[in-house]
C-alpha cells in the first residue's frame, strides 16, 4: 500500500545532461509487489544467461486438481513443497528410464498459484532442455525432435508420487484439516478422498520447444518474478470496484480476452491468496542445475555438445558499464541522487524544474 509513496521516504534526482530534477519515492521491495519485481527479474535473468545450452527447450506444466487446491489454501508450505518435490521426481525418474530418454536432466521450476482471474490455481512451470547427459556421462542424449516425454506417463507418475507423499504427511500429522475439511482427519475419510483423486486424470502437459535460448529467457522474464497480476491489466478503480483484463481459456480464441469487475475487498482477497509463506522459494533448480553441481554439470554438457561457454560481460574490469539505476524521462541520460528525505516527509526545498513524483 505504501510502495512508492511519501510514507517510505524518497530522494531527489538530477539529470546530468538536461539538468531536469525529479522527486522519486522509495519502493517497498516486497517480493509480492507488482511494482518492485522488474529489476529483480532482470538481475535473475542476467545470472541465468550462463546456464543456457544450445539445444531446444521445453515447457512442462504440472497442475494440482481442484480438491488439492482447497487443501493448499490451508497448508500452502506443505502442498507447494510436495508439488515441487514430486514434479521434480517425475521428470528425473522418467528421463533416467532408458525406455524414454536414459539421461540426467537439469531444469528450473517456477511456482504459480493463480489463474487469470486471480483465482487459486497452483501449478508449476518447468523449463527443461530437450535432452541430458547419459547416465554413464559419456554422451549427450537428445529427445526426439518436437517430442520430450509422454504426457500421459508424466501425469500418472506425478499423481502416484504426489498422493503417496500426501498420505505420508497425513500419517505423520503434518497435514491437519480444518473447517469443511475437518472430516479428512479421520483415516477412513482421508483414504476415500485419496481414492477419488486416483480416479481422475491430472493435468500435465508439455508445450512445443522454444525456438532457441533467447526465446527461453524472454519466456522466463514473464514468469519468474510476476505475482498474480501486472499493472498493465488494471483498467479502472471506481465506486463499483476494480476492473481488470483477464483471459478465459475455455472460450473460443477470438472471445478469450474479457474484462472483470470485482469489489475492492474481493480484489484484495484474491490477490492475497497468492502471498507465499515467509521464506518460501518459488524458483528452484534441479538435477544438473542444482546449485551444488551446476558449474561442473554445465561444463560437461557443453563439452559433449561441442559448445563453448557463453562470454559474459565483465563489469568489474570496466569493459562493461552497468546500466544507470535512474534514467531521465526526458532525454534518457543517467540521473544522480542529489538529496534524500525520510519516511513520511517531503523534500525540504523544491529545486527548479522539479518534475512530478516518480512512482515507477
Amino acid at each position: 500500500e505504501q510502495c512508492r509513496s511519501a510514507a517510505l521516504g524518497g530522494h531527489l534526482l538530477r539529470c546530468d545532461a538536461c539538468d531536469t530534477t525529479q522527486q522519486a519515492y522509495n519502493s517497498c521491495r516486497n517480493r509480492h509487489c507488482p511494482k518492485c519485481q522488474g529489476a529483480a527479474a532482470q538481475r535473475w535473468l542476467d545470472a541465468r544467461q550462463a546456464d543456457l545450452l544450445p539445444v531446444a527447450y521445453y515447457h512442462v506444466v504440472f497442475t494440482l486438481p481442484a480438491p488439492l487446491s482447497a487443501l493448499a489454501y490451508h497448508h500452502p508450505a506443505l502442498l507447494y513443497t510436495l508439488l515441487f518435490k514430486t514434479a521434480a521426481e517425475t521428470l528425473t525418474i522418467l528421463a533416467a528410464d532408458p525406455k524414454h530418454l536414459g539421461a540426467r536432466l537439469g531444469f528450473t521450476a517456477v511456482l504459480h498459484t493463480w489463474g487469470s482471474a486471480l483465482t487459486h490455481h497452483p501449478h508449476l512451470h518447468c523449463i527443461v532442455p530437450g535432452g541430458g547427459v547419459a547416465l554413464d556421462g559419456a554422451r549427450w542424449v537428445a529427445c526426439r525432435k518436437g517430442f520430450f516425454l509422454p504426457v500421459r506417463v508424466l501425469s500418472r507418475l506425478f499423481r502416484r508420487l504426489f498422493l503417496e507423499a500426501l498420505a505420508a504427511a497425513h500419517r505423520t500429522g503434518q497435514l491437519q484439516c480444518f473447517g469443511e475439511h475437518r472430516a479428512l482427519n479421520e483415516p477412513a475419510a482421508f483414504n476415500a478422498f485419496l481414492s477419488s483423486l486416483r480416479k481422475t486424470e491430472w493435468v500435465v502437459y508439455a508445450k512445443r520447444p522454444f525456438s532457441g535460448p533467447a526465446a527461453v529467457l524472454a519466456y522466463l522474464a514473464r514468469y519468474t518474478h510476476r505475482v498474480a497480476i501486472a499493472n498493465s491489466r488494471l483498467i479502472a478503480h471506481d465506486e463499483r470496484g476494480v476492473t481488470f483484463k483477464w483471459k478465459d481459456y475455455r472460450a473460443r480464441a477470438e472471445q478469450r480476452y474479457k474484462t472483470m469487475t470485482l469489489t475492492s475487498d474481493e480484489f484484495i482477497r484474491r490477490f492475497l491468496l497468492h502471498v507465499l509463506p515467509r521464506g518460501f522459494h518459488r524458483i528452484r533448480h534441479y538435477g544438473a542445475l542444482a546449485n551444488q553441481q551446476r558449474g561442473e554439470a554445465l561444463a560437461t554438457a557443453r563439452e559433449l555438445l561441442g559448445a563453448a561457454a557463453p562470454v559474459m560481460p565483465d563489469v568489474d574490469s570496466g569493459t562493461q558499464q552497468p546500466a544507470p539505476t535512474f534514467v531521465c524521462p526526458g532525454c534518457g541520460a543517467a540521473m544522480l541522487v542529489i538529496a534524500t528525505f525520510e519516511r513520511g516527509h517531503a523534500p525540504r526545498a523544491s529545486p527548479r524544474n522539479l518534475g512530478p513524483p516518480c512512482r515507477g
